[in-house]
């Protein structure tokens, strides 16, 4: 199994949800929805999930074996930081053309 993309759909900065993002496994099946949250300790990714009829949430699709769970992990993780680092350059940049323009 290959993770072959990862679109961070999402990014929150208040709350424990911190963004929401899909994966697409070797090319041919996209897991959409996926959660990275703040954990008390780290952040880590929950996986899609419904509310069942007795209020319970059901994950809807999720890794079988903890290998495969920490690859997810990692991949998402690594995306999410990645495209924190764009953004905070990003902001960097329209905060020092900001100056340049005073």
């Amino acid at each position: 199994m290959e993770i072959t993309d990862v679109k961070i759909r999402k990014i929150m900065t208040e709350g424990r949800l911190r963004g929401v993002v899909s994966v697409t496994v070797d090319g041919m099946l996209a897991v959409h929805d996926i959660k990275i949250v703040q954990g008390d300790d780290r952040l880590f990714v929950a996986m899609p999930s419904r509310k069942d009829e007795n209020g319970v949430f059901r994950d809807i699709v999720h890794p079988i074996s903890a290998s495969a769970r920490k690859l997810f992990e990692e991949r998402i993780l690594e995306a999410y930081q990645e495209q924190l680092a764009v953004m905070e350059a990003e902001e960097a940049e329209a905060s020092s053309e900001e100056k340049i323009d005073e």
